[in-house]
């Protein structure tokens, strides 16, 4: 039995990509017209979190159980992660008991320890260096108001974060060019970069990267974990806010997005989840549509 992971967007083809998109829409479509899908029944999906989360938990337990299945969820308490027994134990004891496993953590190197000795598809919900079910979800967005995305220009406002890392993969796999805007000192892990092949140019002004846009993506200036520079952020990214006066030097069919939770009057003006061109809170519901897709995709890939 061949198993399949998603660590990060690199983990599918770009034409599995393409495919996974398409069904996303199909799921969703289903959905909505209230039809039984259950293809997963009996399925149990375990879903670890070392960091909190609600659209991931939301969206990630809906889905299981819209296939079908269903969902435990295993907090930093009810683990023995970090706390002793190697991941590669807890890897082979979890494969012996759930079907497919999603992890929200810290450490990439971690999440891919726990893949090499898992025998079930293990997700990354989420570390610090990526974070592809979310580019998932705004792929599919995009996909859905706009069409295909390949050979369009993408901006990404704020630090050079997993998302920013997830935004490059997909640079790659969906065929984009990416402005990435942000201030000296929080530039995107260069090898990443690399890995774009010219398809990515920094910007140290986040007007000038707007030029020719048609897709603008930000997200907080403090993630998680990163409370303490709270301060020091506000002062190297106050020039870097999206507004819907920024957006206008974007394309004119340019869209907005956002992963969630956002700070309004900080790297958004209180207007700007409000303005016609944000599809915000559309691409926040697209999580479960495109995590559907993806777990479907894993489950009956490691079947076969």
């Amino acid at each position: 039995m061949a198993v399949r992971h998603f660590l990060n967007l690199k983990d599918i083809s770009a034409n599995e990509l393409d495919t996974l998109l398409d069904r996303a829409i199909e799921l969703k479509g289903i959905q909505a017209r209230r039809e039984i899908y259950e293809p997963f029944k009996n399925y149990v999906l375990a879903m670890v979190f070392e960091k909190s989360s609600t659209r991931t938990r939301l969206s990630f337990e809906s889905g299981i159980i819209q296939l079908g299945g269903q969902a435990i969820f295993m907090s930093p308490r009810d683990t023995q992660f970090g706390r002793g027994e190697p991941l590669e134990d807890s890897a082979r004891v979890m494969s012996q008991i759930v079907d497919i496993v999603m992890i929200r953590t810290f450490d990439q190197q971690a999440i891919e320890l726990f893949a090499k000795y898992s025998d079930i598809p293990v997700i990354n919900a989420l570390t610090d260096q990526y974070h592809p079910c979310q580019l998932l979800a705004d792929l599919q967005t995009y996909r859905e108001v706009r069409g295909s995305i390949k050979g369009k220009t993408v901006t990404w406002v704020g630090d050079g974060n997993n998302m920013c890392h997830s935004y490059i993969n997909a640079a790659i796999q969906a065929d984009f060019k990416l402005n990435i805007a942000c201030p000296e000192g929080y530039d995107p892990d260069p090898e990443i970069v690399e890995q774009a092949k010219g398809r990515v140019k920094i910007f140290r002004d986040h007007k000038e990267a707007m030029i020719g846009s048609s897709l603008v993506s930000t997200d907080v200036w403090a993630s998680m974990g990163q409370e303490e520079e709270q301060q020091k952020r506000i002062q190297a990214f106050k020039s870097f806010q999206v507004s819907p006066a920024v957006m206008d030097l974007a394309e004119p069919d340019a869209l907005f997005m956002h992963c969630l939770p956002a700070h309004r009057g900080e790297e958004i003006s209180h207007d700007m989840l409000d303005d016609p061109r944000s599809v915000v809170f559309q691409q926040a519901g697209n999580r479960l549509h495109a995590q559907k897709a993806l777990m479907e995709f894993l489950l009956n890939e490691s079947r076969q």
